[in-house]
């Protein structure tokens, strides 16, 4: 059935405005609305959808979001739903780094507070990913060798050789467990007319830009396109990529940090940071620009990618080349949660106590983030 864009966007704005959580809570939500209370998708179609985005690069619940739109309204559905569900966050942090830039300042203690949440959560991350993709001595080798790589090198484009590398070992290394692990055959979605005639323009168009992204001096557009074409394994994978190219060069450490932070007290997609980096260094054109590109790969993929899911998810090669990939970015992201979130957070005793007690609460008490970034900003002020 070919919904309009206003309804599209109407279930998504609602989506953008109170999924909060991250991508595993966003997928919930998008169950409930889409599947039980809409019905626009089966329950095996959702899950075949689900399974494409954590197969592709790029953050999984704004995929999830992108096909679904595909799939009920053609280009034009994608598009409401992209709208809908980014566009809440995506001012939000963009006002964030419109502020940060403009003289006006944090003050330091909601500043390192606001850091001291960021080693929490990467932890948390780290840990959570490392339980889902690497659950055997392979792909925990893989993770550990590449973490290693990266901070002996200590070079930004040594991330993405280590997470290509570990594909083409993975390709051959793991098509054992790349056959065992069992996958639900799924109902095919629709794939709107025409849309096959594009999939081909669209992956050229991704690989094209990718290459010129890594070719190229870093600017908001190229780092940002690089980082969402690259991120396996979930949204907190983009803090490493990102601040290879954007630290320094656009804004300090100190306001990165914070930032990502920040991040984690607004609903929607945590791809969004890019809007807080683009605000905080170019204003709100800078802001439109970096969003534009961070999301750009993901509708490509989307299309490029949708109309031939059910083929290609069965190769082997395939699949085993993509879960060694998932486990190498586990250790790219161990290595940025060493370096840059750790160090430049944890300068005393009472810092790593009061981030302990954050990753506690986080972790096993579930207390909410956008809570803990209102805690972690006030109690900064004074504590800190």
């Amino acid at each position: 059935m070919d919904r309009s864009f206003a309804e599209i966007f109407r279930v998504f704005l609602r989506l953008g405005l109170t999924s909060f959580g991250g991508p595993v809570a966003h997928l919930g939500y998008f169950r409930e609305a889409i599947v039980e209370k809409q019905k626009w998708l089966s329950d095996a179609a959702y899950a075949d959808l689900v399974a494409l985005c954590q197969f592709v690069p790029g953050p999984a619940s704004s995929q999830v979001g992108l096909g679904i739109g595909l799939s009920s309204g053609g280009l034009r559905g994608a598009l409401a739903a992209w709208l809908g569900f980014t566009m809440p966050s995506a001012i939000a942090m963009a006002s964030l780094g419109v502020f940060a830039a403009s003289g006006a300042g944090v003050p330091a203690g909601i500043l390192h507070g606001l850091k001291i949440l960021a080693v929490a959560v990467v932890a948390q991350a780290v840990l959570g990913m490392a339980r889902g993709l690497c659950p055997d001595a392979k792909r925990a080798t893989l993770a550990g060798l590449a973490a290693a790589a990266i901070l002996c090198a200590g070079i930004a484009w040594v991330q993405v050789v280590t997470i290509a590398v570990a594909a083409l070992i993975g390709g051959w290394w793991m098509r054992k467990e790349a056959r065992a692990e069992p996958r639900e055959p799924g109902v095919q979605l629709t794939i709107p007319p025409g849309l096959k005639r594009c999939a081909p323009v669209a992956l050229l168009v991704f690989v094209v830009l990718l290459a010129l992204s890594v070719i190229l001096p870093a600017t908001l557009a190229t780092s940002n396109y690089k980082a969402g074409s690259l991120v396996f394994g979930g949204g907190h994978v983009v803090l490493p990529l990102l601040e290879a190219d954007m630290v320094d060069e656009f804004v300090d450490e100190d306001t990165f940090l914070a930032g990502y932070g920040a991040a984690q007290g607004v609903p929607g997609p945590l791809f969004t940071f890019a809007s807080y980096i683009g605000g905080a260094s170019g204003g709100w054109a800078g802001a439109a620009t970096a969003t534009l590109a961070i999301f750009l790969p993901s509708f490509l993929l989307i299309i490029g990618v949708l109309p031939y899911w059910s083929l290609l998810v069965t190769r082997p090669g395939v699949r085993a080349a993509v879960m060694a990939a998932n486990a190498a970015v586990v250790g790219v992201l161990a290595a940025a949660f060493y370096d840059p979130v750790f160090t430049s957070a944890i300068k005393e005793p009472r810092d790593l106590a009061v981030a302990i007690l954050t990753f506690v609460a986080l972790a096993s008490w579930k207390v909410p983030s956008w809570l803990l970034v209102l805690g972690l900003g006030a109690t900064g002020s004074f504590l800190f």
